[in-house]
């Protein structure tokens, strides 16, 4: 047979077609494949059911060695659990790695580690058992953590857990957690920002400590939506960010909305900043600060509709001192199918708190709430804007509480009253007070305009 040009090129598209026909019966190919960003054939394949996690592993413990990160091509990849070490750099390609749960145990964890980085990875839960992890991710007492751009879903768990580390958590897309997308215990210096977070069960950020202390965690310009109370209780669960035993927090710049309870919740958290943040469609107190804490400095954030909008309480458990200032609280509601705790204020506080500058709309019980009982001391509202609420300002009036000045405040359209007394119960008593006091001393009424 004479050896011309078509005839070289019938039998190159006759090898090509038999290569494909064995690739098509299952020889794995090139493409699928798993290589590392030097080349290396790591040797997982795409879309096998098989657990993959021991040939993983083994990738990522030789790059660690080699103090070189481990890079991912693109494809979904079952493994049944990851252990990364001091100095493991896990790098996916962005939003095309994804890494499927495919056992019973814990996911992807790492103990007393230091350096440790994953990027650009989805990690899919498939809500399997995670043995003794609490989150997809379970890290303990490591230093230097980076988890940035990972998207995780599916967890029976916390999406992230942290436990005495450090560093930060930015740029994840967080879903479907049935506790909290990320929970921190005891940190030691950690930056929690620009993360998306949606659809978890009982809390979007918890920041908690062991015991009360200083934290200095920063949770800065996350989205958070539709986190729900599946644990119940009476505040523990369904908040947007919750902060518990942890000093000198910052919450600053996020967007939260529709929670089951609060958009920012600081239990016990000394020295606690919540700052511009933006907050909708809350189930209870949109912003609080509760129970035995010194210090809060509430300023310049938006609340619409939620039960009440900024609490600053529990002076009866030790909760003092606080800056309430700039604010923006509109269009709250009563929770009427509740027995007791119905609410539909603006604002209240009740010891050590300089209340000023705000302004409050459509408060169904009062604009601005200011003690509970005996429970009131030093309290300062000044140049506030109330308009359309039931009663403009409650002040307690019982004998055992402190001083209070209400002076330069305006009070529009308020039904029953721009000040009044209030007793026990939180119902207003007695005449308006808008135009001087009721004979008490340590409250001084002054300059304020009822129209």
């Amino acid at each position: 047979m004479t050896t011309d040009r078509r005839n070289l090129l019938s039998a190159g598209l006759a090898a090509g077609a038999a290569v494909a026909g064995i690739a098509a019966v299952g020889v794995r190919s090139a493409e699928a494949r798993s290589y590392g960003s030097a080349g290396d054939d790591i040797g997982l394949v795409s879309g096998s059911r098989i657990d993959q996690a021991p040939v993983l592993q083994a990738a990522l413990d030789a790059a660690t060695d080699r103090g070189a990160p481990l890079h991912l091509p693109p494809g979904h990849f079952r493994i049944g659990g990851l252990r990364l070490r001091s100095g493991a750099r896990l790098i996916g390609a962005d939003g095309l790695t994804k890494l499927e749960h495919a056992g019973a145990g814990p996911f992807i964890t790492a103990e007393d580690a230091e350096s440790i980085a994953i990027e650009g990875i989805a990690f899919d839960g498939a809500y399997a058992v995670l043995g003794d992890a609490d989150g997809l991710i379970a890290i303990a007492r490591a230093k230097s953590v980076r988890l940035n751009r990972l998207r995780l879903s599916r967890s029976p768990g916390n999406g992230i857990a942290l436990f005495a580390c450090g560093g930060s958590v930015t740029d994840c897309t967080i879903d479907n957690a049935m506790q909290a997308a990320v929970r921190s215990l005891d940190a030691t210096g950690l930056e929690v920002s620009h993360n998306d977070i949606a659809d978890c069960g009982n809390n979007g950020i918890q920041i908690w400590r062991s015991e009360a202390g200083e934290d200095g965690s920063i949770v800065v310009g996350n989205r958070i939506v539709r986190i729900r109370a599946d644990g119940g209780g009476t505040g523990q669960n369904g908040n947007g960010v919750n902060a518990f035993r942890a000093g000198a927090v910052l919450v600053s710049g996020n967007r939260i909305t529709d929670c089951a309870f609060s958009a920012v919740r600081g239990n016990a958290s000394n020295n606690i900043q919540i700052i511009g943040n933006s907050c909708s469609r809350l189930g209870e107190v949109a912003i609080y600060s509760e129970f035995g804490f010194e210090g809060a400095l509430i300023a310049n954030n938006f609340v619409d509709n939620a039960a009440t909008g900024i609490t600053v309480t529990n002076f009866n458990e030790g909760g003092r001192l606080a800056v309430i200032q700039g604010n923006v609280v509109r269009n709250l509601f009563r929770r009427e199918h509740e027995p007791v705790d119905k609410r539909g204020h603006g604002i209240t506080a009740e010891a050590d708190c300089a209340m000023t500058g705000n302004v409050i709309e459509r408060a169904p019980t009062a604009g601005i709430v200011i003690g509970w009982g005996a429970y009131m001391r030093e309290v300062v509202a000044t140049s506030n804007l109330v308009r359309d609420s039931r009663v403009g300002i409650l002040v307690s009036v019982d004998p055992s509480a402190g001083a209070c000045l209400i002076a330069s405040n305006m009070i529009s359209g308020a039904k029953l009253g721009a000040i009044r007394a209030m007793d026990g119960e939180g119902e207003p008593v007695g005449a308006d007070l808008v135009h001087g006091g009721d004979g008490n001393k340590r409250i001084s009424v002054s300059g304020n305009v009822a129209v």
